[in-house]
């Protein structure tokens, strides 16, 4: 059997009893905003403020962040083997590791980027539940987190760490910010005061609540909403060229962008499947044909809109 993957935590055991949390960043190896994040939670939390057992890991998967890749050396998408393998290869151990984790905690908070390739409108978003008290908790973790967008999505998408903390009843959200290869600062801010503000509201430690951020709440149940690689797939490979911006909203119909070939003589229009917000661009400009290159967050399953984004609950 392999040797088994020891993914790298910091513990800190709060000075009173509590919950136990989990933060984890760099399921991907090229998400780097959730990597900083992480590390500065572990340096500036003080364990004789905090309530319960916080375990922090910033970079879950070695392999693809030794390689500066999402994916590890057998390129297997960690977000998308979990619950993984003890005996398979570097990303199934890798993912069996994550599962320990997940399932010993009684919180989860996953932090993503867009990685290389990939923006992202700041969101922090949940699977929905069939567990009502688990759904409740997650919504309160996700608004807690206080970003422009939370979204609830499928809740049957299997392979992800959420699917290992849904499998294990243990309420957990997700966040995206930006990515595009760079680590913005304000992008690290606000996961840092993201997380805070999560475990204020799950009692772990004593934060006041921050005026809301958000903008947009939308709970979309519909069959493989949140799986953001097959939305507005490239017509051909070639050169994509947007023409939106993240968080824009669009109308079903309205042009996204186009694909060119080497030359520019062969151009596809891609347009706007539904109607709703820009949430993901693809903005490394070479593509294959198939490559994902525009999420949009369909408003008709909206609950709260721009015009009551100071409604936290």
């Amino acid at each position: 059997m392999p040797d088994p993957i020891n993914i790298q935590t910091r513990i800190l055991n709060g000075a009173s009893d509590g919950p136990r949390c989990l933060i984890t960043g760099g399921v991907h190896g090229d998400e780097f905003e959730s990597m900083h994040a992480i590390r500065r939670l572990s340096r500036s939390l003080d364990p004789a403020t905090l309530r319960g057992t916080l375990t922090l890991a910033p970079v879950v998967n070695e392999s693809a962040y030794n390689r500066r890749h999402r994916t590890g050396d057998d390129e297997l998408d960690l977000a998308r083997i979990c619950p993984g393998s003890p005996d398979g290869t570097v990303s199934m151990r890798t993912a069996h590791a994550l599962t320990q984790l997940i399932a010993a905690a009684d919180y989860y908070i996953d932090l993503h980027t867009g990685g290389t390739g990939l923006a992202v409108w700041p969101l922090a978003g949940y699977g929905l539940h069939h567990d009502p008290a688990i759904l409740d908790t997650q919504r309160r973790m996700a608004r807690a987190f206080n970003l422009p967008l939370v979204w609830g999505t499928c809740g049957k998408l299997d392979g992800r760490s959420l699917s290992v903390a849904r499998d294990h009843n243990v309420p957990a959200i997700y966040a995206e910010y930006h990515g595009s290869a760079v680590c913005l600062p304000h992008g690290v801010d606000a996961y840092v005061d993201g997380c805070l503000n999560v475990l204020a509201e799950i009692g772990m430690i004593d934060r006041p609540h921050p005026p809301s951020a958000i903008q947009w709440v939308i709970e979309d149940d519909r069959p493989n909403a949140g799986h953001m690689q097959i939305c507005h797939p490239a017509p051909m490979s070639g050169y994509f060229d947007p023409v939106v911006h993240l968080g824009q909203q669009v109308q079903k119909g309205d042009p996204l962008g186009a694909v060119c070939d080497i030359l520019g003589d062969t151009v596809q229009t891609l347009t706007a499947e539904l109607t709703g917000i820009v949430i993901t661009l693809h903005t490394y400009p070479k593509i294959d044909k198939g490559d994902g290159l525009v999420v949009i967050a369909d408003t008709d399953y909206a609950l709260i809109d721009r015009k009551a984004r100071n409604v936290t609950n």
